[in-house]
C-alpha cells in the first residue's frame, strides 16, 4: 500500500505577525514553522500502516526551498521519502492542482492530508484533489481501518459520527481523532541521522494559471479595553450594551 501524505507548511502559532510591502506579503523574519498539525495527525496515522501492514508513506509539500526543514521532520518522524513541488503556493486551487499531478504520477493508493491549514483554515485543497482526480472523497475523518482494496472511515457529523466504507483509491482530510494527540511523534536523533540519508525529490510546478492573487492583508482590529460595571447598576449595563456593543 503506498500512502502520500499532504505537508503544509506554516506558521507556529506563537508567531508574531507581520506585513510587509504595504501589507501585500507576509513577513517571514523571525517566524517559526511548522508542521501543520492537522497533517501531523493523518502522517501519525500513516506511520501506524507502516509498522502495521507495511505501507510505504511519502511526504509532499508545495513550496520553495524554506520549507525543506518541515519535510525533514517529517522523514525523521519515519516517512519513506519527500516530495517538495518547487514553486509558491499561491492558492488551494493552484495547491490542489500540484498535488493531484503527484498523486496521478506516483499511483498512491491513500493520500492523506489535514482537513485544513491553521494559516488560511481554506478546508478545501483534499477536496479539490479529489474532484481533479475522481477519486472517493471523506472530510472530517476520525478513524480509518484499510482492508486489502477497501477502507472503514468514521468521520465526525453533527451530533455524533458516521461510519463509510469506500473502495481505493481514496483522499482523507484527517483532523484530531484520526490519532490522538498523545500519539503525535516527537523525531529522536536515530531518526534525525536518518532523515539525512533519505531522499527529498525536488519536482518542478506543472504549468497552471494561478486564479486569484492577494491585494492585501490586514491584522484584525486590537481589542478594545475592558469596562467594569458595578453589579447594582443594570442600567448602565444595558445602554452600553444597546449603545457601544450593538448586541440587544
Amino acid at each position: 500500500m503506498k500512502i502520500l501524505v499532504c505537508i503544509s507548511h506554516v506558521p507556529d502559532t506563537t508567531s508574531k505577525i507581520n506585513f510587509t510591502d504595504g501589507d501585500t506579503k507576509f513577513d517571514t523574519n523571525g517566524v517559526q514553522f511548522v508542521i501543520n498539525p492537522y497533517d501531523e495527525y493523518s502522517l501519525t496515522r500513516a506511520m501506524w500502516f507502516k509498522e502495521k501492514q507495511g505501507a510505504t508513506v511519502t511526504v509532499v509539500n508545495v513550496g520553495e526551498a524554506s520549507t525543506e526543514p518541515t519535510l525533514r521532520k517529517c522523514l525523521a518522524i519515519g516517512a519513506d521519502d519527500a516530495i517538495r513541488v518547487n514553486t509558491v503556493a499561491t492558492d488551494g486551487f493552484y495547491v490542489a492542482k500540484q498535488l493531484a499531478e503527484v498523486v496521478k504520477n506516483g499511483n498512491y493508493d491513500i493520500v492523506l492530508a489535514g482537513k485544513e491549514s491553521i494559516d488560511y483554515n481554506g478546508q478545501m485543497v483534499p477536496g479539490l484533489i479529489a474532484g481533479i482526480l475522481d477519486y472517493n472523497f471523506v472530510n472530517a475523518c476520525v478513524g480509518i481501518e484499510v482492508d486489502g482494496n477497501s477502507a472503514t472511515i468514521s468521520r465526525e457529523i453533527d451530533g455524533g459520527k458516521e461510519i463509510l466504507s469506500a473502495n481505493l483509491p481514496l483522499v482523507i482530510a484527517g483532523q484530531k481523532g484520526i490519532v490522538e494527540e498523545s500519539d503525535l511523534r516527537i523525531p529522536n536523533m536515530r531518526g534525525i541521522m536518518m532523515a539525512r540519508k533519505k531522499p527529498l525529490n525536488v519536482i518542478e510546478a506543472v504549468d497552471f494559471e494561478t486564479k486569484t492573487n492577494a491585494s492585501s492583508f490586514e491584522k484584525p482590529a486590537a481589542k478594545s479595553a475592558c469596562k467594569m460595571i458595578n453589579a447594582d447598576n443594570v442600567a448602565e449595563l444595558v445602554s452600553l450594551l444597546h449603545n457601544e456593543a450593538k448586541v440587544i
